[in-house]
């Protein structure tokens, strides 16, 4: 019932999300009608419409306190003609009806939206930048990232979505949140395989419990020492086993009144870490510990991980580069050198984007459908997607032909709109 209500068909109302309910209703947006309503059913309306996607999570009185009169803009100006003439040309033979060449009249400017701008308050808002970054497929989620601590601010935790932000600020995103959020999402199958998989991960984690020994027994004897796994021989099982030992006594200090009120903050605080760094470490290699069916090639050169699955394969390795051969005498089994090429990039893009069942999304990872269609960055952004990262380089301007703040609406409705909160202020 939720989506129905955000993204209703009979009265759409557009928002900042990607959702397919909400394209298809920008896909039949209409100009409002004007001509049987009174100038406060028109700017009313307006408001309406443009509030519904400019600030859906900000309250009316909130965002009546962050409107501004004054609307942001430049004019570009060429700055050789400026030092050449100061002017004078412009008015020269005025009166006495001489008309100017065509050629050496000034070419005008486009008209400037300054009524797009309306709304550029609300682009300095975190959950807003996150959403125009393309972090987050709604203002909603980028919301909740926020909330969720999920998002950093010059390296600080920040969880305001109502937070400013100034020109040159640096926001992040955890790079898991922005994957499951613009990723698309998995299908029954894999849907399927991510249930097996987690219940074999705790039935894996189970198993240790089941036989441990008692009380009574487990008192130390110097006549049969316990066996420790020693370092000749490592086992992946042992050294989680050792994590996950770790993690539960941190969380023992931590959670017990009596241990917990001799510690200092400074201590406290180490332990947190501590079980961060845990848990993260424990999360990067549940993967190979739930899929041990799975060939995992430890060679880290391309080179290297091509001639092992050549050996797997029972394949010849392929020719050198500069020794020409017909191909007519390469053998069935024999990789060309079209195909290692092939084979490499297919290694290095598996490597990179690798299929974990694990993963809240679909693996290896995909754009989301209908994704493209808000495929699009801001000019006062700048961002890095590879480590889900941006800038806020300045506050949005309106320059002549382009207004700065994205927005579906046209400059009839943007008019109507700053009339209204115009005349409330």
């Amino acid at each position: 019932m939720r989506v129905k209500r955000a993204y209703g068909l009979k009265r759409p109302k557009i928002r900042q999300s990607w959702n397919k309910y909400n394209l298809y209703n920008l896909s039949r947006l209409e100009s409002p009608n004007i001509t049987t309503r009174t100038l406060f059913q028109q700017k009313w309306s307006a408001k309406s419409t443009a509030r519904a996607y400019h600030g859906e999570t900000v309250k009316e009185k909130h965002w009546q306190r962050m409107f501004r009169r004054r609307l942001r803009s430049v004019i570009p100006m060429d700055h050789n003609q400026l030092a050449r003439s100061d002017g004078y040309e412009q008015a020269e033979g005025r009166g006495s009806g001489l008309e100017p060449s065509p050629s050496s009249k000034p070419r005008p400017f486009p008209k400037t939206p300054y009524m797009n701008m309306t709304f550029a308050p609300l682009e300095r808002r975190l959950d807003t930048a996150i959403f125009r970054a393309m972090f987050a497929s709604s203002t909603r989620q980028a919301r909740q990232f926020v909330v969720h601590g999920d998002v950093k601010v010059n390296g600080q935790k920040m969880i305001y979505p109502g937070y400013l932000l100034n020109p040159g600020d640096m926001f992040q995103v955890e790079p898991e949140r922005v994957m499951f959020a613009t990723g698309a999402s998995k299908d029954a199958r894999e849907r399927r395989a991510g249930r097996k998989a987690r219940q074999k991960l705790q039935g894996s984690a189970a198993k240790p419990q089941d036989g441990l020994p008692s009380d009574a027994d487990a008192a130390p004897s110097t006549e049969n020492p316990p066996s420790t796994p020693t370092a000749d021989e490592p086992s992946p099982e042992n050294n989680k086993q050792t994590l996950q030992s770790l993690l539960s006594q941190a969380k023992t200090l931590l959670t017990n009144p009596s241990t917990a009120s001799n510690l200092s903050g400074k201590r406290k605080q180490d332990l947190r870490a501590f079980q961060r760094l845990l848990k993260r470490t424990l999360s990067r290699t549940r993967g190979q510990n739930i899929f041990p069916q799975q060939s995992t090639i430890l060679t880290d050169s391309l080179d290297a991980q091509l001639q092992e699955l050549a050996q797997k394969l029972n394949l010849n390795p392929a020719p050198p580069a500069d020794e020409k051969i017909d191909p007519r005498d390469l053998g069935p089994e024999t990789l060309t050198p079209e195909n290692s090429s092939l084979l490499r990039k297919a290694l290095a893009e598996a490597r990179e984007n690798p299929i974990d069942a694990t993963k809240p999304y679909a693996t290896p990872w995909r754009p989301r459908p209908f994704m493209s269609a808000f495929a699009f960055i801001p000019r006062y952004l700048e961002v890095h997607h590879r480590i889900c990262s941006a800038v806020y380089l300045r506050h949005p301007v309106a320059r002549p032909g382009l207004g700065e703040v994205p927005t579906p609406f046209g400059n009839d409705v943007n008019s109507l709109s700053f009339n209204w909160y115009l005349r409330r202020r």
